[in-house]
């Protein structure tokens, strides 16, 4: 069953509209909840006036931070985790000071959201405004400071180094110096956030349904600010709509609506409109590099060296995760002796940063893939050929880097074939093909663009997850895990892993998830971390419930333990499959059976975790082609290709998918994506309106080949594939527009490449200057 593509086993209810999503959810007498958010991006409180919306027939309570004690501490960390860095604490309602447009300052609570759109209109704030720190240039030559107490607006530092990167530099034959900057990203997940609350009348414990990625982390912290024991609180994951990385991040309303619905004793639900969810959904990807690579005359690299900021808004809620991320996964997959890089998050007024799908990782790949063709162009080779001189070669693993990943484990690559599976995308695409159309058109008004990105990706950090194999006398098999999805497949691919080790037949597994009372630990679904760790612990939980049901089979059966065989969902005599007896009616008899006494536990259940001791390494490369009308300045998006190292695809189908979806994500980063501000820090992109994203008849075909080199880090061989798509589209994009247009001196430092960006390249060009786009 591992390898095969079974159709997926959670779609059907969904397609017919049977899915429950949080805003699907209600129970008697609830109430929902609004929260009045800061117009500003930086300010002082002088006033704020709820009386007007307490008056409004049909709302219930309107509370600032001071009519509500429950938010008088800050926002807690998950887990109690340290924070590392200078000292800040977000609040979960801003008592005396605002920090970004959004950011919650009171909730209203009514008997319907109509009602509570109308109380949001009557609350009157005041501000007396401070100087907004838009951008990181001003973060950092501002007085004004974000947080109170620091020296300065920089948050933390992150570096890494190999070698002696200044002095290989200044040996190189050609040194290319350059800034390149990646632009602020919004998830926009089609569902938005969403939370209800309310005491089970039974328990007493306070229930909470989140629109999440870590019920767990949603369970710590509300209860760490609501001063509950953990174990009173029960947080469930309904069906969730996307989610993408930013909603494995806590936010204030889940504490809100959760203190809310323990002081009024009623239910209440709390669903976030678009526009709350361009404000206050956390961004991603800001990153401004100014980087050096030096090669020689043949196009090998001798030295990178490159260093960056990071725009994290106003709480540098992911420490030094993302920037660490770019740091490790810049040299890619190249062999790179002399490298240096330093990135530093910086705090200014805008919505606090989470890990958006590949976190870091894209911004990496778009500064050393432009170098890349940089080079190539510098010197006179094809961006491929460049690329076959320096990517590591099969001889030459497991590859060290040199560099320490940030769990404290130096680097090491997993097995794989980097030139094999970069020929793969150049044949995928049609390369040569596309180059002889190219030189057919050069000159013309519509100009022929190839571009290449290549990446290598550190995918499935641990801790750990964990799982629970359970048969019941049914003959179902459940499987309980920590993680919940998001529409990733993993009831149809934890299934298949279960089903395999088992041997129980595929449609009999049942996956369960996204329940805190259900399975008591788990780390969350984000970081390409589900099959690479989930995956593992349900093997192992899988073939020690084998080991059990072949102990009561042989007790069934009057043969020895190493004699039975279980296949779809029947055990048997080896040799003699018409003698057998059903998972079933063994789950029944291992409630009593002696077999299973030495096991010191009863029944066909086991729980096991699987703790990896680093991550997986996967490598990949997308190839794009573009279309420029160098007249009107349209781009258009002509072919793709992928080509991603799985590891082992358990379900080919369902790693395509991932591939593709996250394809899609990365294109729409190099064409049209951007999260902007104005220099006052207000939002201009808050609804699909302003913020654009890739429609479908903008995409063409987008073909995938899977090169599989199995891990060694776990025992399944898999690799992470979930963010993987969304790491290289952007830089392939700039690099097939630039290699449209450079003849006429336009080279691409920013994405995304829109049309009226290149215009003004082409227009200064044309004049006389040289800007980019």
């Amino acid at each position: 069953m591992i390898g095969a593509s079974p159709r997926r086993t959670e779609d059907r209810r969904l397609l017919v509209g049977g899915g429950r999503f949080v805003d699907d959810l209600t129970r008697e007498g609830m109430l929902h909840l609004g929260v009045v958010r800061s117009v500003e991006a930086h300010a002082r409180i002088t006033k704020l006036v709820l009386d007007e919306a307490r008056a409004l027939p049909g709302v219930v309570a309107a509370w600032s931070a001071a009519e509500l004690p429950e938010t008088a501490r800050p926002m807690p960390s998950a887990y109690g985790a340290v924070r590392k860095g200078r000292p800040w604490s977000q609040p979960i309602l801003a008592k005396d000071r605002v920090r970004y447009v959004g950011e919650p300052v009171a909730v209203v609570v009514a008997e319907s959201p109509y009602r509570v759109a109308d109380a949001l209109e009557l609350a009157r704030v005041g501000y007396e405004p401070l100087p907004a720190l838009a951008t990181v240039e001003a973060s950092l030559a501002s007085p004004t400071r974000v947080h109170d107490g620091w020296p300065d607006n920089t948050a933390l530092g992150v570096s890494g180094a190999i070698g002696d990167a200044e002095l290989a530099l200044a040996t190189a034959d050609v040194v290319i110096h350059e800034t390149f900057r990646h632009p602020r990203l919004a998830a926009v997940p089609i569902e938005t956030r969403g939370v209800l609350a309310y005491r089970d009348a039974d328990s007493g414990a306070l229930v909470v349904w989140s629109s999440c990625q870590n019920p767990y982390s949603v369970r710590d912290i509300v209860a760490a600010a609501l001063e509950l024991p953990a174990e009173a609180v029960r947080v469930l994951v309904p069906d969730v709509g996307g989610a993408f990385g930013p909603k494995g991040s806590v936010y204030p309303e889940e504490v809100l609506v959760a203190a809310a619905a323990v002081r009024l004793g009623r239910p209440v639900k709390w669903i976030e409109t678009r526009r709350e969810d361009f404000a206050s959904l956390g961004h991603d990807r800001e990153q401004t590099h100014h980087a050096r690579i030096g090669f020689g005359r043949d196009g090998t690299i001798v030295a990178i060296d490159d260093r960056f900021f990071a725009d994290v808004g106003a709480y540098p809620a992911q420490g030094d995760g993302l920037t660490a991320n770019t740091v490790n996964h810049l040299p890619g997959p190249y062999r790179v002796a002399h490298y240096r890089n330093a990135g530093t998050s910086v705090v200014t007024n805008k919505t606090l940063n989470a890990a958006y799908r590949a976190a870091g990782r894209p911004e990496a790949v778009l500064v050393m893939e432009r170098l890349m063709d940089l080079g190539a162009r510098r010197l006179g080779l094809d961006p491929a050929q460049i690329r076959r001189r320096n990517l590591v070669r099969p001889d030459e693993m497991p590859y060290r880097p040199g560099l320490t990943y940030k769990d404290g484990v130096p680097i090491s690559y997993d097995p794989g074939d980097f030139p094999r599976a970069f020929e793969r995308a150049l044949g995928l695409l049609g390369y040569d093909d596309w180059r002889r159309r190219q030189t057919a058109q050069a000159g013309t008004a519509r100009r022929i663009g190839v571009g290449l990105a290549c990446y290598a990706q550190g995918t499935g950090l641990g801790p750990y997850e964990g799982a629970t194999v359970r048969v019941d006398p049914s003959g179902k098999v459940y499987v309980l895990i920590g993680v919940a999805a998001q529409g990733q497949g993993h009831a149809t691919t934890l299934a298949q892993i279960a089903a395999t080790e088992l041997g129980a037949a595929f449609e009999d597994v049942i996956v369960s998830a996204g329940d805190t009372a259900l399975f008591p630990f788990g780390m969350g679904t984000g970081g390409s971390r589900v099959i690479a760790n989930a995956g593992p612990a349900v093997a192992r939980t899988a073939r020690e419930v084998r080991a059990r049901a072949a102990r009561v089979a042989a007790e069934l059966l009057e043969c020895a333990p190493e004699d039975v065989r279980i296949e779809a969902s029947r055990a048997f005599v080896v040799g003699v499959p018409a003698r057998s007896v059903g998972l079933g009616r063994l789950a029944h008899a291992a409630v009593k059976s002696k077999a299973l006494r030495t096991l010191g536990e009863p029944g066909l259940n086991a729980c096991t975790y699987f703790h990896p001791e680093t991550v997986t390494w996967a490598f990949g490369t997308h190839a794009a082609v573009v279309e420029v009308d160098v007249e009107t300045c349209a781009v258009r998006l002509l072919a793709y290709a992928i080509v991603h190292d799985p590891g082992r695809a358990i379900n080919p189908t369902i790693v395509e998918g991932q591939l593709q979806g996250g394809a899609a994500q990365s294109i729409g980063a190099g064409l049209m994506e951007a999260v902007v501000h104005d220099e006052h820090g207000q939002l201009l992109t808050a609804s699909l309106m302003d913020y654009a994203i890739p429609k479908a008849d903008q995409l063409p075909p987008l073909p995938v080949a899977l090169e599989a080199h199995p891990s060694v880090i776990n025992p399944l061989g898999v690799k992470g594939v979930g963010e993987s798509g969304a790491i290289p589209g952007a830089a392939a994009i700039a690099n097939a527009v630039e290699d449209a247009v450079a003849d006429l001196g336009v080279v691409v430092r920013e994405v995304p490449v829109t049309s009226a960006r290149l215009f003004d390249a082409l227009h200064h060009v044309a004049t006389g200057g040289k800007i980019s786009p």
